[in-house]
């Protein structure tokens, strides 16, 4: 923004104007870069960590603590991705900037995945060719779901009680027989998680970040990890927490199914608070490959997969607790290397291209 300079002198009655000098037009500054709260990028960072380690071992769960592990870390890291989503998109309108990144970011990485893990599974899997852009195959189906979240902002944002109607539409999911076209069960199942970010405030983190709130939420993830081994492991099938089915696939009646679905997302809002009370509030060594953790969540399928097609997870060793750990540790690994800058730099033109070139001026209306 540039801003006039007046040359004066000053008089006896006050400054006087000098005339006959030109009008200078000088840059202003630009306005300070809005700083990122590493709070989010380390929430962020530990959450895709537990995503990448969760796929590491899903070949293990014949292993009780693996099984348990799974079951327990899948509870609640999707959701803390979708809750930590949605209130980013707090101010997702259709205007045209954000319009277009949402084609940008979401969009063309969608279309670049689906065909690649779809050829990956041809080529390597010895499947059968098949590429079906309505039917997200393995890791897609979040970018589908948050294309359809984020376009839902505007009318979450305009409803009275938003989050209690997003359960609402949760639950009747569940007694529905959706398609799989557009991951329909996901995309309803989990919607109440991503209205539960857009109602979130600050002042709703802060509370999280005090220090009571980090003991009680570490004591919560203990207790949640010792329910789920003792009790909910050995009556629970993993298919509940991928959200993909409803009641009559699960075989359970809708008052059951409905059941099910009230505690899984209770439980899930309880372990997202109790995992975010214990993330770091300051700047830590892998902050900055938190805003990298989409390049880990998509890329990281390939390694899992190609393990699973080329038989690795057949070794005897892995199907112990020392081989589930370990494994679960070099997934770990994965998902750090995979947010570092190299690979950002290299994988860029997918998962953040420049689309420049594909937009035109921004149409508007034409008065009558």
């Amino acid at each position: 923004m540039t801003t006039p300079i007046t040359h004066s002198a000053e008089g006896p009655q006050g400054p006087v104007t000098i005339p006959d000098l030109p009008v200078v037009r000088d840059e202003a500054p630009p306005p300070p870069r809005r700083r990122r709260d590493p709070f989010f990028d380390n929430a962020k960072f530990l959450a895709i960590v537990l995503v990448v380690a969760g796929h590491s071992i899903v070949d293990l769960r014949d292993v009780r603590v693996a099984h348990a592990l799974y079951l327990f870390v899948y509870t609640f890291h999707m959701p803390v991705f979708i809750v930590i989503t949605g209130y980013f998109s707090r101010n997702f309108t259709f205007s045209g900037g954000k319009a277009r990144k949402l084609i940008t970011n979401l969009g063309v990485p969608y279309v670049v995945f689906e065909t690649a893990y779809s050829t990956y599974h041809w080529a390597v899997g010895n499947s059968s060719f098949e590429i079906s852009l309505l039917d997200p195959y393995y890791l897609t189906w979040f970018l589908m779901a948050l294309f359809l979240w984020r376009l839902s902002t505007p009318v979450w944002q305009q409803i009275r009680w938003p989050v209690a109607v997003a359960v609402g539409v949760s639950v009747l999911a569940g007694m529905s027989d959706l398609p799989d076209d557009l991951e329909m069960n996901r995309v309803f199942g989990l919607v109440p998680f991503y209205v539960l970010g857009l109602m979130l405030k600050p002042k709703h983190f802060e509370l999280l970040k005090q220090r009571k709130a980090r003991v009680l939420g570490a004591l919560t993830l203990v207790v949640g990890f010792a329910f789920v081994l003792f009790v909910a492991d050995r009556h629970m099938t993993t298919e509940w927490v991928y959200w993909r089915s409803g009641n009559a696939v699960m075989h359970v009646d809708n008052l059951t199914g409905s059941a099910m679905r009230l505690g899984l997302m209770t439980a899930a809002t309880v372990l997202v608070a109790a995992f975010l009370s214990l993330v770091p509030t300051r700047e830590t060594w892998f902050t900055g490959l938190g805003g990298a953790t989409l390049y880990a969540y998509l890329l990281h399928g390939f390694f899992t997969k190609g393990m699973e097609y080329m038989g690795w997870y057949d070794a005897a060793f892995l199907h112990t607790i020392p081989g589930v750990l370990g494994t679960a540790a070099t997934g770990a690994v994965l998902a750090t290397l995979l947010c570092t800058p190299p690979v950002r730099k290299v994988m860029h033109w997918a998962l953040e291209p420049d689309m420049s070139w594909a937009f035109v001026p921004l149409r508007r209306p034409q008065k009558a």
